[in-house]
């Protein structure tokens, strides 16, 4: 999939059927939306792109709600691209894009740079200055410059409530990552740099890698997860999937009082991943996260944390490393 980051990046002589939307989180809402918009453009054998914007629009207009998106851009376009699509166009959303009326984005978007024969779009789509433009807008705005317009029905979970965004956020607020990953229609990943901890785990046979603070996406509620840590295999294209317990919390235990995510990777003590950009993919919450009235109660609960994790990832069991044998980290 080739990715433009401005107009200019994009050649303009093509045709194409485009779709518009943040596409936060990929969810299956947005899945259907793209796989109808590739499967209007290999009917009229053109080009399927779609235009997304970063910043999300709610962190420019309202950044006192602090919105985390739900997953990077980087995992978006990868999902985007697995979707069929040709391009993307990443719009830089500023006042150079919310600024324009919805007569203006049009022919500016659409018509002369992505040569659009069609524009796919849920029913919720609204467009332009202060949102002003809506699918009667659209629709009349075709008719002018040429192109038709396609909206897709809100698509409703079994329980009659629309995939969407938020609710993809509220699973993952009440640490149900594996209901989340039902209404994503994918595991609900983060990414971060691994970095220096207060080296408790290895001491006790559970070393972990770390996650900074510069985690992007939204971080589930505290507890411990079964999971994946997926790092890249250095000169390839390829990456590692790694079994992980994943605690997601304060360490109240040791009376911690900053929110960390540390990931321990079953049976291994030869890592050293500090400074590395990693993944770390949630499966299934195993426990909240809990304070015990000893060491040894809480490396009980540990041991049964690797086993619940092992079950739930369909792996071997995997107990506590020789702490003599861990690598710094």
């Amino acid at each position: 999939m080739n990715v433009w980051y401005s107009l200019s990046d994009i050649p303009g002589n093509e045709a194409s059927v485009v779709t518009i939307g943040n596409f936060d989180g990929m969810h299956n809402g947005h899945k259907k939306v793209i796989s109808t918009c590739v499967e209007r453009a290999h009917k009229l054998g053109v080009d399927a792109v779609a235009i997304t914007f970063d910043p999300h629009p709610i962190q420019v207009h309202k950044p006192e709600v602090g919105l985390q998106l739900i997953s990077p851009l980087r995992d978006r376009l990868d999902a985007m691209a697995a979707a069929g699509l040709d391009a993307t166009l990443v719009a830089h959303y500023d006042a150079s894009v919310y600024s324009l009326e919805a007569d203006e984005f049009v022919y500016e978007y659409l018509v002369e740079r992505c040569g659009a024969r069609e524009v796919v779009v849920g029913e919720d789509f609204r467009f332009g200055r202060g949102n002003a433009g809506t699918i009667d807008t659209l629709r009349e705005l075709g008719r002018r410059y040429g192109f038709n317009v396609i909206t897709v029905t809100d698509i409703e979970a079994p329980e009659g409530r629309r995939w969407s965004s938020s609710w993809v956020r509220e699973l993952l607020a009440a640490g149900d990552v594996s209901g989340a990953a039902r209404v994503l229609g994918h595991l609900h990943r983060i990414r971060g740099t691994v970095c220096h901890g207060f080296k408790r785990g290895r001491t006790l046979g559970f070393p972990t890698a770390n996650l900074s603070e510069d985690v992007e996406g939204v971080i589930p509620a505290d507890g411990v997860y079964a999971g994946w840590v997926v790092r890249a295999v250095p000169g390839t294209q390829s990456a590692e999937f790694l079994p992980a317990a994943i605690s997601v919390g304060t360490n109240p235990q040791f009376n911690g009082v900053e929110r960390t995510v540390e990931a321990h990777v079953l049976g291994r003590s030869d890592l050293n991943l500090y400074g590395e950009r990693i993944a770390v993919t949630f499966v299934s919450r195993i426990r909240p996260m809990l304070s015990f009235d000893s060491l040894d109660e809480l490396l009980t609960q540990m041991d049964d944390d690797l086993r619940q994790t092992a079950s739930v990832l369909g792996i071997g069991v995997a107990g506590r490393v020789d702490p003599d044998s861990v690598t710094a980290r």
